[in-house]
């Protein structure tokens, strides 16, 4: 079991708090240097990871996490899972990016994916699918 972790980067730290609640293994796409071989092997492990979890903090630079969950809720649904976090450090969502989120949640939720609130609800989903229950685990 793997989830590909995709989502806001720029000096976000959603990934370091979420990883040491995994009980699965993972895809961190975030490396120093992003080229062509780079996005190439992203594109592998969306395409192999068990799911592809989009989580989005208020430091996105651009929208194409966005666009990408979205699409994956698109084409494959079972595995799309997105989670968006109203603060990371000081920084927050405005009202109208919550409004905003929260129809792009109903969309990807519409399309058959999942959506969650909080990394301990992402992380007892992706914990308890490992072991094939219902029951979240952290």
């Amino acid at each position: 079991m793997k989830v590909f972790l995709g989502g806001t980067v720029n000096n976000s730290s959603w990934r370091e708090e979420l990883i040491p609640m995994l009980v699965i293994d993972y895809f961190n796409p975030v490396i120093k240097e992003w080229d062509e071989e780079a996005y190439q092997i992203e594109l592998r492990e969306r395409e192999i990871c068990d799911y592809c979890l989009y989580v989005i903090t208020p430091k996105m630079d651009g929208i194409y996490s966005i666009a990408e969950a979205v699409d994956d809720s698109n084409k494959h649904p079972e595995k799309t899972i997105f989670c968006f976090l109203l603060q990371d450090g000081l920084t927050t969502f405005t009202s109208h990016q919550i409004k905003s989120l929260e129809k792009t949640k109903i969309m990807i939720i519409k399309n058959g994916g999942l959506a969650f609130d909080t990394l301990e609800e992402v992380a007892g989903f992706l914990n308890a699918s490992l072991l094939g229950t219902d029951q979240p685990l952290i």
